[in-house]
């Protein structure tokens, strides 16, 4: 009697073996790609190649190890060709940004404008001293000493000055609104 089995025996063998195991087979696969779809993918992918196994003689010993490693090979490549694909493809925030255009809107540009029209009105209307002690401070970003020198006035004084000043303008605004 011959234990040799012939290549239709051994396919219906791996394929009888890999239907009973598909549950076991699909949570490896889903753990080993991280992804139901991808598992699902090499499950069909390793019965289309353990059917055409039947066309030629196979010596399998350990039938589950065969298809298990059949499968993994094939997930494998699934998932790294799922990588290269996505290394290659682009995001839609990726092709969003590039498509933005990163100045400011018309109505943003005329808000602005408006919005530097009425600071200009509201230093205007400032003395002398107090509008240079703001304008030094916020735009040169000189210290209070230093624009006590410019000024010829004492630190306090331009505490002081800095301070109306602010004031103005802040109440400048709030009148607006």
């Amino acid at each position: 009697m011959s234990t040799t089995n012939t290549p239709a025996e051994v396919s219906d063998d791996l394929l009888s073996v890999y239907l009973r195991q598909l549950k076991t087979l699909r949570m490896a696969l889903k753990k080993r790609t991280g992804s139901h779809e991808l598992a699902e993918d090499a499950l069909q992918e390793t019965w289309l190649r353990l059917a055409r196994i039947q066309s030629r003689p196979v010596e399998v010993r350990d039938r589950q190890a065969f298809i298990l490693r059949v499968a993994g090979n094939i997930a494998i490549d699934l998932l790294r060709k799922e990588q290269r694909h996505t290394s290659r493809c682009i995001s839609e925030d990726a092709v969003l940004e590039a498509v933005v255009d990163g100045s400011p809107s018309p109505e943003t540009v005329a808000i602005d404008r408006d919005q530097l029209r009425q600071l200009v009105l509201a230093l205007a209307e400032l003395p002398p001293k107090p509008r240079a002690a703001l304008l030094l401070n916020r735009c040169d970003g000189l210290s209070h000493a230093q624009i006590a020198g410019r000024l010829k006035v004492s630190e306090s004084m331009v505490a002081r000055y800095l301070a109306q000043s602010l004031r103005h303008c802040r109440d400048h605004f709030r009148n607006m609104a």
